[in-house]
């Protein structure tokens, strides 16, 4: 009997879009075509317009089909599909990025470590803790969560931490509006994320890690589990370091690293004021590392390929590459990891293919809810830290949104706002009261109450919130409010 070898994703994106139906049709015509099914069911390669995404092994290689519906795969398995899109290897959107990150996302059964070689752990284990270190410095790896703090720092000052327990704390709680790289991460390779903890504590000595995942995750949750079981099973994490997993209760402000530490310790959300900081005084008052995936993620292939490698792509002192979450209305939605460097124009409309509706972009926001709003006149903005602070923006965890020309930005600006007096720790009032006299201050502007002293007024608040505010939340309110009155004036004059 001949063997039918298949691949299909069951990233939760693709479930949602009716991949276990597929699957499900996929079996029933192979057996009544007498044929045997080996289907793997692999995580996503974040082309997300295209899943459900079917692969088919042949002579040549692994053949594409997609977006796939269950009446499809008689016309795939007779020869005769109009979604064939051809080799995936060869497929443009993919040819064109730099996978370090996602290199096996697509492509491996993520239950299992077959073929996996963990290369990055093993070379760490071969040249001592101090030479990691070494290696992670010099990579230039800055943290992917938003701040891009360099990274190499932050394990040095816990390394040097004199202590008898320290830890290691991977913050996956992905709470950004258009992002979705962490749970594609933890849901297609998150034997790569289990390497890379286990690399961090080798590094900084510590024997502990948890694993901060989002309640809104139920997918990656069970994938995390399962891989850690089977890391235990196949004892590839030593005796040394094991992982436990912690779920949260849907806190946006609990992806912010203290509240995150609060909420692990069993306790409310609530922001830590710095110092101390948590590589000397973290979680249960001992050393800690925090990082979120993707800069987690980033150092196996770092420790595999070098640092000077890794160093050698980028842009400016944004090195390596950076997995790129296109959403909102845009014709190629899904992740393209990629070098810094490329402008937002060349990610939107070259990319990202432009918007799906075929309106006009007006705006798009990078950096979650609290990224500020650029329209197409800042589109020539490389997508690198200092790019994107030089004018007065920020890549946050790299997703980026596009909106077309229907957008009321005054409506914008006014969620920002909500956003933050909903999702506040309450524990700093710039914060807990200012996003709520912010609604009150931009609603007056639209009905044109005042509205001189009101738009001085909101200005001043956000120079308040910025500079008055225990973390990012409050901090980074002012960029999406002062981003909209600055480019969109008149959506605040209707």
């Amino acid at each position: 009997m001949k063997t039918l070898r298949a691949r299909l994703s069951k990233d939760a994106a693709a479930l949602a879009l009716g991949a276990d139906k597929v699957a499900a049709a996929l079996a029933r015509q192979a057996q009544a075509r007498g044929l045997t099914l080996e289907l793997t069911r692999t995580g996503s390669r974040g082309m997300v317009w295209l899943e459900p995404l079917l692969e088919i092994e042949g002579e040549h290689g692994w053949r594409a089909f997609g977006p796939m519906a269950p009446d499809d795969i008689g016309a795939v398995l007779g020869g005769t599909s109009l979604k064939s899109l051809g080799n995936i290897a060869d497929h443009p959107w993919l040819k064109r990025q730099t996978r370090l990150i996602f290199a096996r996302c697509g492509s491996i059964d993520p239950a299992s470590t077959r073929g996996l070689g963990f290369a990055g752990l093993k070379r760490a284990r071969e040249i001592g803790p101090a030479a990691v270190l070494e290696e992670v410095a010099k990579s230039g790896l800055r943290g992917r969560g938003g701040a891009g703090f360099p990274t190499g720092i932050k394990w040095k000052g816990a390394a040097e931490a004199r202590a008898a327990q320290k830890y290691i704390v991977c913050n996956a709680d992905e709470g950004d509006s258009g992002t979705f790289a962490d749970r594609m991460l933890m849901e297609g390779d998150p034997f790569l994320l289990i390497e890379a903890m286990a690399v961090a504590g080798f590094a900084v000595g510590a024997t502990k890690g948890y694993l901060y995942i989002r309640s809104e995750y139920p997918h990656a949750v069970a994938a995390m589990e399962r891989a850690i079981d089977v890391a235990r099973a196949e004892s590839l994490l030593g005796s040394e370091f094991d992982i436990e997993i912690r779920v949260g209760a849907g806190s946006y402000v609990c992806g912010e690293e203290t509240a995150l530490l609060e909420s692990i310790e069993g306790k409310r959300g609530q922001v830590r004021a710095k110092p101390p900081l948590p590589v000397h005084r973290g979680l249960f008052g001992a050393p800690t590392i925090i990082n979120n995936v993707l800069t987690f993620a980033a150092v196996p292939s770092i420790l595999e390929r070098g640092a000077a490698s890794y160093a050698a792509l980028g842009s400016g002192r944004s090195r390596g590459t950076m997995p790129i979450q296109l959403a909102g209305d845009i014709k190629h939605g899904g992740l393209f990891e990629a070098p810094f460097g490329l402008t937002l124009g060349e990610l939107v409309n070259d990319v990202g293919g432009g918007t799906s509706s075929g309106r006009p972009i007006r705006a798009v926001q990078v950096g979650g809810p609290l990224g500020a709003y650029f329209p197409p006149a800042l589109f020539d903005t490389p997508f690198d830290y200092e790019a994107f602070a030089a004018r007065d923006g920020l890549i946050g965890h790299g997703g980026v949104v596009v909106f077309n020309d229907s957008v009321d930005m005054a409506a914008q600006a006014r969620f920002a706002m909500e956003f933050c007096a909903i999702e506040s720790c309450g524990k700093c009032t710039p914060c807990r009261i200012g996003s709520v006299r912010g609604m009150e201050v931009v609603d007056r502007i639209v009905r044109g109450e005042k509205r001189g002293e009101n738009l001085a007024l909101l200005r001043d608040l956000c120079a308040t919130m910025r500079a008055g505010s225990l973390c990012a939340l409050g901090g980074f309110v002012p960029y999406p409010v002062l981003s909209a009155l600055e480019h969109f004036a008149e959506d605040f004059t209707r």
